[in-house]
């Protein structure tokens, strides 16, 4: 089994909608190996994918490349993958399994308390994010390099507790479709929303908020 640093952590049909829509991503990955497969929730929520057959080790080593793995135990020095649990003043605290505090000082994120840069960059509770393991653990390079990434784009919209394909639905319904580029997938429930270029992201919250029961954050350049 591999556990993949992706949660799943709505309920009823939602979490059914999830869990299809996860199903058919795992297929399209690794369908072709010899392998049987069945997606699971752990309980702590995180997705879990119970692999057998020849290519089964092939199968976990696709997976973890694809969405991170959570296992046991840290490396100094080495880059893991945790989902963003909570923050406070002291910092975040990532979920890798077990909470991983990253200090207010070792997020490279620039000034302002951890609050302000989570609204910053638009982070929303639950986004898959890789640090480095150490003392104390830090946000990882790349991850930093993506998130500055995001502010010099054209606009985002970040959010969770929603499927890429309900997001993108919600956009149309709305009537939004022309005002996005893509829709991202950052974790099984978690979306980035590519904005165009002269759409107003905290315009299009306003307009689709209503439509998702979701934490929404904005990124705006």
């Amino acid at each position: 089994m591999v556990v993949l640093a992706t949660k799943c952590y709505v309920e009823g049909d939602a979490r059914d909608r999830a869990l299809d829509g996860m199903t058919a991503l795992v297929d399209n990955l690794i369908g072709d190996l010899d392998v049987e497969w069945e997606v699971g929730v752990r309980h702590d929520d995180f997705v879990s994918v119970t692999v057998s057959g020849d290519d089964a080790v092939a199968a976990r080593n696709a997976l973890a490349e694809e969405w991170g793995a959570i296992g046991t135990g840290f490396e100094d020095g080495e880059t893991y993958v945790g989902t963003l649990e909570s923050w406070d003043d002291e910092g975040f605290v990532l979920d890798a399994g077990e909470r991983i505090r990253i200090p207010a000082a070792e997020l490279g994120l620039g000034p302002g308390s951890p609050a302000q840069i989570r609204d910053r960059f638009g982070l929303v509770q639950h986004l898959p994010m890789r640090f480095v393991a150490g003392d104390p653990p830090r946000l990882a390079d790349a991850e930093r390099d993506r998130l500055y990434e995001w502010t010099r784009g054209t606009g985002r919209l970040n959010v969770n507790s929603a499927t890429r394909g309900e997001v993108r639905a919600t956009l149309n319904r709305a009537g939004h479709a022309r005002d996005v580029v893509t829709v991202e997938r950052l974790g099984l429930l978690e979306q980035s929303v590519v904005t165009a270029e002269g759409t107003d992201p905290p315009g299009l919250l306003a307009s689709v908020g209503e439509y998702l029961p979701a934490e929404l954050k904005c990124v705006v350049p």
